[in-house]
């Protein structure tokens, strides 16, 4: 073991995260390379692969781990004691401004997810998968409570995601980041409103 291995026995692949993270945000996707990555960390090229598969399977790792805080808020707000209604509205919040603020704050990082979505990779699929689950976990509970009067939940969710396309597709919240935020966020209050109604109605 090398005394860059010896560095990094404690958590290896959080180190290589962290610095593909670092070499992302200097310089975009294109100019990450597992050489320099493996380099910085103390690493032989070789042994990277024990941890990633491929260049690719290390920036989806970056770009899942980035995503984590906002699945992590979303199954906060799930679990909490509220209403059904309450917590769909304030989990619909969570995930645009979720987004919204990766976005902001990682934009090279945010476009890592955009392209994965877009390549419908296992990131994007298994990412979307947790974010459907609990939003359908909400919708059964609001069912069951008698404050959606839905019939399908199934139909519920998709009407759900083409409601909020314009705020929670990755690809559409890239397209208005030079928007001003403000305004977005009074579109989306009067389509969380819509949405709510057609929940409680069941006009789905």
């Amino acid at each position: 073991m090398t005394a860059g291995d010896r560095r990094l026995s404690g958590d290896p692949k959080g180190r290589l995260l962290t610095i593909a993270t670092e070499h992302l945000r200097r310089g975009g996707a294109k100019r990450v390379r597992l050489v320099a990555v493996a380099e910085e960390a103390g690493m032989t090229h070789a042994n990277v692969y024990r941890y990633f598969s491929s260049r690719d399977d290390l920036l989806d790792a970056v770009a899942a781990a980035a995503l984590r805080p906002v699945e992590a808020h979303l199954a906060d707000v799930a679990g909490a004691p509220d209403p059904a209604d309450d917590k769909l509205e304030r989990m619909i919040y969570a995930l645009a401004r979720g987004y919204r603020d990766l976005l902001e704050r990682e934009p090279p990082v945010f476009a890592l997810y955009v392209s994965a979505a877009a390549g419908n990779r296992p990131l994007a699929r298994r990412h979307l998968g947790r974010v459907r689950r609990l939003f359908g976990d909400v919708i059964d509970e609001g069912r069951t409570a008698g404050i959606f009067e839905v019939s399908d939940r199934d139909a519920a969710l998709a009407f759900l995601v083409d409601a909020l396309h314009r705020f929670t597709h990755p690809s559409s919240v890239m397209e208005d980041a030079a928007r001003v935020r403000t305004l977005i966020d009074n579109r989306l209050q009067a389509s969380v409103r819509i949405v709510l109604r057609v929940m409680r109605a069941g006009m789905v």
